[in-house]
């Protein structure tokens, strides 16, 4: 539950932009919109599903692996291990 204590000096404005910021870190706003109608349970497992997807999908993009700690290495990229630094013209 957020709550917000008001000082003596402190605007109104500025305790509600602190509530507000609190409500959207918390997600009570997108809970409470959520539970104003009834979510069927094979809904809400598509809806997941379909959040899941988005987020392998935007980390592939990103070059993300699914490992915390772990990237993988950017498109174009080749490992030069283990070769000569000259190139050998074998005919």
């Amino acid at each position: 539950m957020a709550k917000v204590q008001i000082s003596g000096d402190e605007n109104i404005r500025e305790a509600l932009r602190r509530f507000k910021k609190m409500c959207d870190k918390e997600g009570i706003i997108n809970q409470s919109k959520r539970m104003a109608y009834f979510e069927k349970p094979s809904e809400r497992k598509r809806r997941e599903e379909s959040r899941r997807i988005k987020n392998i999908k935007r980390s592939q993009k990103l070059g993300i692996s699914g490992q915390p700690g772990t990237t993988r290495p950017q498109s174009g990229f080749q490992s030069n291990f283990g070769a000569s630094p000259h190139r050998s013209s074998r005919s």
